[in-house]
């Protein structure tokens, strides 16, 4: 996927404000537009024009992908970073799947999918009406969180820091930050939501504040990896302890365990320790791949004792592979 650089398409700095932005779309949409134009890539280019205009006239699409930086012009590979949106409280607009048609897929992309574009938005209104005012409820609005494995496998109070975009003065970009106290409920699972009651937009006439969703995700860990509610741990056992058998002691981040590696355990297989994963009714489980690791015949007695084995074993390796010889 190519990446799209918006700020070179409208002839703009990014640091442009947005009146210079409206006033650099309308001049290249007189440019371009198909109907007057003389230029033979005229569609294409006033199509490249409304797609970057999309983006950068619109101050939560436009610090969602000023988050990507410009580091990437001819990349043909381009994909967003993992999580790169997280931190931003957008409001819930409303993804038109008409908008993804009528660009690109690098668009498709970034506003399909990401958080503050992809879900349910607009405004609730409550259909009341109080002394001749229109209420309407504020809009929800949405961020994606990052949690550490232990917030929900012990439950955990956090510090939430998000970035809200706006407008200031002078039209220039700006992000206002907002800080949040909130409580990490025991066992939340990737995807999922928190809901912190009227903290959203505010009402209009006197209606209720909407709400703000804080969809959690984990970072990366050292160690475990998330799987639904199962924890996968990658688990290095020595040559000995795969051919004979052990009992290993595993850390985990809120208990240790004790698991009995079987006789014979091979490099990709898998043990499940039951009720070790998530907190859940039932609890995920905790699953261990299995990695033999050989250790290096860098000393005279490490090399004589795979010399050893080489001579006294009797074990083929690729016997399985080994064809019976056909007879005519």
């Amino acid at each position: 996927m190519q990446y799209k650089d918006y700020y070179a398409t409208l002839d703009i700095k990014r640091d442009a404000t947005a009146d210079e932005i409206k006033k650099s779309f309308r001049r290249l949409a007189r440019k371009y537009h198909p109907d007057v134009s003389k230029e033979t890539d005229a569609e294409r280019r006033m199509k490249d024009v409304n797609e970057a205009y999309a983006v950068l006239s619109d101050p939560e699409k436009r610090a969602a992908y000023d988050q990507l930086g410009s580091n990437h012009q001819g990349n043909q590979d381009f994909q967003p970073p993992p999580d790169w949106d997280a931190g931003f409280e957008f409001s819930q607009h409303h993804f038109d799947p008409r908008e993804a048609a009528d660009y690109s897929d690098f668009f498709a992309e970034l506003f399909g999918r990401a958080s503050g574009f992809a879900g349910p938005g607009g405004f609730n209104a409550s259909g009341a009406q109080s002394r001749g005012n229109f209420q309407m409820r504020g809009e929800d609005h949405h961020a994606k969180v990052m949690l550490g494995i232990e917030d929900s496998l012990r439950g955990a109070t956090r510090q939430i820091n998000l970035r809200i975009p706006k407008l200031d003065e002078r039209g220039h970009l700006a992000m206002e930050p907002r800080t949040l106290n909130v409580k990490i409920p025991k066992g939340i699972s990737e995807g999922q939501t928190i809901r912190l009651a009227g903290q959203g937009a505010p009402g209009h006439g006197g209606a209720p504040a909407g709400d703000l969703l804080l969809e959690a995700h984990f970072e990366k860990h050292a160690v475990f990896r998330i799987d639904g509610r199962n924890l996968h741990m990658a688990l290095r056992i020595a040559p000995w302890e795969a051919a004979l058998g052990t009992v290993l002691p595993i850390s985990l981040p809120d208990s240790d365990v004790k698991v009995r590696i079987p006789q014979g355990a091979q490099s990709g297989q898998s043990l499940r320790v039951r009720g070790k994963g998530l907190p859940s009714n039932p609890p995920g489980d905790l699953i261990l791949d299995l990695q033999v690791v050989l250790p290096a015949a860098d000393t005279p007695q490490a090399r004589e004792l795979y010399e050893a084995m080489a001579r006294d074993l009797n074990f083929d390796p690729r016997s399985e592979n080994k064809q019976e010889p056909s007879h005519a």
